[in-house]
């Protein structure tokens, strides 16, 4: 199973009034583990950068204006998308801002279908807990060190290891055996040796079976006799 992360970096909140992507940073999982398979781009947003924007995310406009337009890299980005699942934290933010750039230029929209909400899942998991990823990063012990500053394919890297844990974690197995010892194989993977017992005896004692006798004759109309 092959999905993309992806997040995103943008002038502001609402594409609606004017706001631009100016960064998709993209991540391939499968079966929930990342791949070295990555996209990454700056994007000329062809308007100015907001100063709240720049503190969040350190693009400037002189910065951005030498990269491509969103027109010149949609076909990039929706090849490595393919039919895949695109899966974002607050994944509803950034699939607004992705599908307006693409309706604005005359593609199909992807269908809110193809979204997976790591910010939905995190919050089921741990209700009134803190979700953003800096605090997942911290309840996982994925180091976010080098996260000064927002980054799209930074935090899609930390987002994939988050997601990693959100469905499971690197679980080689499930041993329900309490009784034995471990064994560490060639590739790291903690196995179980069970440890041989020898049955206890049942039978009854001698000294039982006489206090039984006395019991049983110590019963008016006993049904033993």
């Amino acid at each position: 199973m092959r999905e993309v992360v992806f997040d995103t970096e943008t002038t502001g909140f609402d594409p609606f009034n004017g706001d631009r992507v100016v960064e998709i940073g993209c991540v391939i999982v499968e079966d929930y583990l990342p791949t070295k398979e990555v996209y990454h781009t700056y994007i000329n947003p062809e308007r100015n950068m907001p100063i709240s924007a720049e503190q969040i995310h350190g693009l400037s406009e002189e910065f951005l204006r030498g990269h491509p337009t969103f027109s010149e890299i949609i076909a990039d980005f929706r090849d490595f998308c393919g039919d895949m699942k695109l899966v974002a934290h607050n994944a509803e933010f950034d699939m607004k801002f992705i599908n307006w750039e693409m309706k604005n230029l005359g593609f199909a929209v992807f269908p809110a279908s193809r979204a997976i909400d790591t910010l939905s899942i995190a919050r089921r998991k741990f209700p009134g807990a803190s979700n953003t990823l800096d605090a997942l990063c911290k309840r996982f012990s994925v180091d976010n060190s080098n996260r000064v500053k927002h980054g799209a394919l930074l935090d899609a890297e930390l987002l994939a290891e988050v997601y990693l844990e959100l469905m499971g974690g690197r679980q080689t197995g499930l041993s329900l055996v309490s009784d034995g010892k471990n064994i560490e194989t060639s590739d790291s993977e903690v196995l179980l040796e069970k440890i041989h017992r020898e049955p206890r005896p049942h039978s009854a004692s001698m000294e039982e079976l006489d206090r039984h006798q006395t019991f049983i004759k110590s019963i008016e109309k006993s049904l033993w006799d």
